[in-house]
């Protein structure tokens, strides 16, 4: 096996930043208390160590203030480090904070020159390119406009542009996977799948673990200025998606909440795969919704519903208890209806939970909670990567000549 040249190596890098606590704002302060500030250091990267090979994309994930950034800017030389040392080899661009080398007062033509400049590229070069760039970041009518003019989304787009078009052998990107809307999407994934047919060396920086895990060849995972595990995306993902924990609460009657008030789900529970009250999932494990309910009267024929959306209000499933007909002739008093899943078919993400009572034809509502319960779902035995729900199936691949 013929070995990988190594495109991006750090060794044994550590950074420290000095933290202000106190400072003093006087001459007076500083003479009484005999000293000019209070501060302690912050290692925000701790003996980290890898290779990236060349042509490989490289992924780094993490939670906020893990150090992921912090080493990208080392690689860029924009941080030297207190110890250890870092290596980039060949042409290097970097994606940092989009359009942060643009001038406000300046138009996006010459920002483009301006830009395109600070990262190497001749005025020959921009002038051949300059009609790729304004095309790929779709601003052709605005190009004359000062960039101060700019809506957020054209400012993003044409810093990409630029930055994207310098055709490096080493691309570092801090968080621009998601740049522009989904039309712009769809152009920079392309892009980033054309850099990697030529052979570009990718070093990406994200939050968006679909991202990591559909354009990266190893991820490594960071954490309190540490580097943890060093793999394949999957396991990589896995393994910090499983460390991470967040405190969900059921809202209070009184949030987003409608409905004449007949009967109340007066609580909602999601029990895991071992039956205990849970904010996380896993995709294809086991679960049970329990909603339970106080009726001030009897109602007759009543409908629970859920609805199932991500955080950004997009539906993904609404199923009701008379789809199943599972409605009884009459229910009073108190008691709990509950939902099992036999594996839950969402993919890895966030999604929000919203539980009504209504009458059998739907149209009178008793009680409705938008929202109620926000709960994620990671990585588990389902093995698909993209979209909000698995479908499943069996795949079969046939080959005629052999009449299968």
């Amino acid at each position: 096996m013929i070995a990988r040249p190594v495109a991006v190596e750090a060794v044994e890098v550590s950074k420290k930043f000095r933290l202000i606590k106190e400072r003093n704002n006087s001459l007076k302060a500083t003479i009484l208390r005999g000293r000019r500030v209070v501060a302690e250091d912050f290692w925000a990267l701790r003996d980290v160590s890898f290779e990236v090979y060349q042509g490989e994309a490289f992924g780094l994930i993490g939670e906020n203030g893990s150090g992921k950034s912090t080493m990208l800017k080392c690689l860029t030389k924009i941080l030297r480090p207190n110890h250890g040392s870092v290596a980039v080899h060949g042409k290097v661009s970097a994606l940092l904070e989009l359009g942060a080398g643009f001038h406000h007062e300046l138009s996006g033509r010459e920002n483009v020159f301006l830009n395109g400049a600070i990262l190497g590229l001749s005025q020959k070069e921009l002038r051949r390119r300059f009609d790729e760039i304004v095309d790929f970041a779709g601003i052709e009518k605005f190009i004359d406009e000062p960039v101060k003019n700019y809506s957020s989304g054209m400012y993003v787009r044409l810093g990409f542009s630029v930055a994207i078009n310098v055709d490096p052998d080493v691309l570092l990107c801090d968080e621009v996977l998601a740049v522009g809307d989904e039309a712009f999407q769809r152009k920079c994934n392309e892009k980033f799948a054309e850099l990697r047919r030529n052979g570009t060396t990718l070093v990406v920086v994200s939050h968006g673990m679909d991202s990591v895990q559909n354009l990266c060849d190893r991820a490594a995972w960071f954490s309190h200025g540490r580097l943890l595990k060093v793999g394949p995306p999957r396991e990589v993902i896995e393994a910090y998606t499983d460390t991470v924990e967040v405190n969900r609460s059921v809202a209070d009657d009184g949030h987003q909440r409608w409905g004449s008030g007949e009967g109340r789900i007066v609580q909602v529970e999601l029990l895991n795969a071992a039956g205990q009250p849970a904010t996380r999932l896993h995709s294809g494990e086991p679960a049970v919704l329990r909603l339970h309910y106080e009726m001030q009267e009897a109602i007759e024929r009543p409908v629970f519903g859920l609805t199932f959306t991500t955080v950004d209000g997009f539906c993904v499933s609404a199923p009701t208890s008379r789809d199943v007909e599972c409605v009884p002739e009459k229910l009073a008093g108190s008691g709990y209806v509950e939902v099992v899943f036999a594996a839950i078919r969402l993919l890895p993400g966030t999604y929000d939970l919203s539980v009504s009572l209504t009458d059998y034809s739907c149209l009178q509502t008793y009680d409705n909670q938008s929202n109620v319960l926000r709960f994620d779902v990671e990585r588990g035995p389902i093995r698909e990567t993209n979209g909000v729900a698995a479908l499943g199936g069996l795949w079969k691949i046939g080959d005629l000549e052999a009449g299968g």
